[in-house]
Formats: structure tokens, sequence, C-alpha cells
């Protein structure tokens, strides 16, 4: 296990040094990929901040100005992706009520918290962080990788409009359920998120009808937006739940 930390340390290193101009080989490690076999005595082979090589020792490639690491007995594999995450201390909704969709967790996150630091070192190099499951919807979700930087922006994984990408909490089950103004029973869970989007298929028609006339469109409400792009397939929703019938 230490020699595999070890090994994802290193890996990880690399990502520091954004513009490294000299190629970076390790040697030696047995190297698992993505796809195809193990290798047993295999090479990758880094050049600013991408890896440009993979393949056993014997026949992969080493550009002749790379500086050459000798990893061997090491284990170098490709970094993890945590799809569940609450790193960055990141805080979601409030005690307001149960529907927060409008909520971004993008706004909370502490890029120095030591729960990033954690992570890395475990070997994680990307994550979905998200508000807790005391909410049937707790707000918008954030994607980043753990690289080092300022703000959140710096880390954030962006579309190729630059839009900065998240999903959407949801829960049901016992986590949601409290006192008024949350429910406190399954069946009222139920009806107030089918209520909800209920709400957003009616704004999306009103914002259909209107075209490109502003006069026309509704007022702007940034939850029901939301919403609405979980309707449209844009927004992946991460959801928890306890029981057969939650899912059901």
């Amino acid at each position: 296990m230490r020699s595999f930390l070890l090994a994802l340390l290193v890996c990880l290193s690399v990502q520091i040094v954004k513009a490294q101009e000299k190629p970076q080989a390790y040697i030696g490690a047995k190297v698992i990929p993505i796809s195809g076999s193990e290798i047993d005595d295999g090479v990758v082979v880094v050049h600013r901040g991408k890896i440009v090589a993979v393949g056993a020792a014997a026949s992969t490639k080493i550009p002749a100005d790379a500086e050459r690491h000798n990893v061997k007995g090491k284990v170098i594999m490709p970094g993890l992706v945590d799809t569940h995450s609450h790193i960055g201390a990141g805080t979601g909704g409030d005690s307001s009520g149960p529907i927060q969709s409008e909520i971004r967790l993008l706004d909370s996150i502490n890029v120095r918290d030591s729960s990033i630091q954690r992570a890395q070192a475990g070997g994680i190099t990307t994550v979905n962080s998200m508000p807790g499951s005391g909410w049937l919807i707790g707000g918008q979700t954030i994607y980043f990788k753990l690289r080092d930087g300022s703000t959140i922006e710096d880390l954030a994984i962006r579309d190729a409009e630059g839009k900065i990408l998240g999903g959407l909490k949801m829960a049901n089950g016992t986590n949601s359920q409290r006192n008024p103004p949350f429910p406190e029973t399954r069946s009222k869970s139920a009806s107030i998120v089918r209520d909800a989007y209920t709400k957003a298929q009616e704004y999306r028609a009103k914002l259909s009808r209107a075209g490109s006339d502003p006069d026309k469109a509704p007022a702007r409400d940034l939850g029901l937006e939301v919403l609405a792009e979980v309707l449209e397939g844009k927004r992946t929703v991460h959801h928890h739940t306890h029981r057969h019938d939650d899912i059901v």
C-alpha cells in the first residue's frame, strides 16, 4: 500500500509543474492503464503536464532529452475520480426550506482546506463536491480537479464555452424528513419535489413561447433555471436515497 501511494504522489507531483518543458520518463514501475493489460515493467512519459506515452520498457520510445526516473517496485495508475465528495468545506442550503436548487457549492468551496490536500495524497485527482443530504434539492454540485490554485475558479472543470460544470444534489428517504418547512413523511417529500419540477416545466414553456421577445419572458428564476437544465438533460442529478421504494 505504501509503494502504491508513493507512486500516486509521483504522478501528482508532475501536475504541479504546469509547463514542464523537459519530458519526464518514469521507468520500471508496474503500470495499470485505463484500458488494456497491466504492464509489469512499464514506462510513462509526461511532457508539459500531459501523458504522451505509456507502454512496456522494452518497446516504448523515450525522448532523448527526457529526465529519467527509476520507479521500479512502484505502481502507476490513473488518478481516482470521487463522484460523491464533500471536500473543500463547502456549505449548501440552510434551514429555510427543502428546495434550494439556486444554491451553488461554487460559492463556498475553500481551496485551502486541508481536506483537498489529504485527497490528493490518497490519489484522488477529480471530484464532484456537493451539498449534504438534508434537503430534497440541496443545491448545485461542482466538478473540479485537485490541483493547486488560489480560488475555486482555478480548479473548476469547464465546458468548451468556459462555463463551470456541476450537477444537482437531491435526496429523499429519511435524511430530508424534519420539522416544517421540511417534509415529515415520504409522501410529502414526493409531492414537494413533484411541484418543483412542475413549476420548472411551466417556466420552460413560458420561455419557449416568449422566444426572443424579452417582454413576454417570465421573470428570471435562478432555481427554476437549474431544474429546467435537469429536464433538458444538461445537468446531472446526484440522488441520495435509502429504501427500495424511495428509488421507485
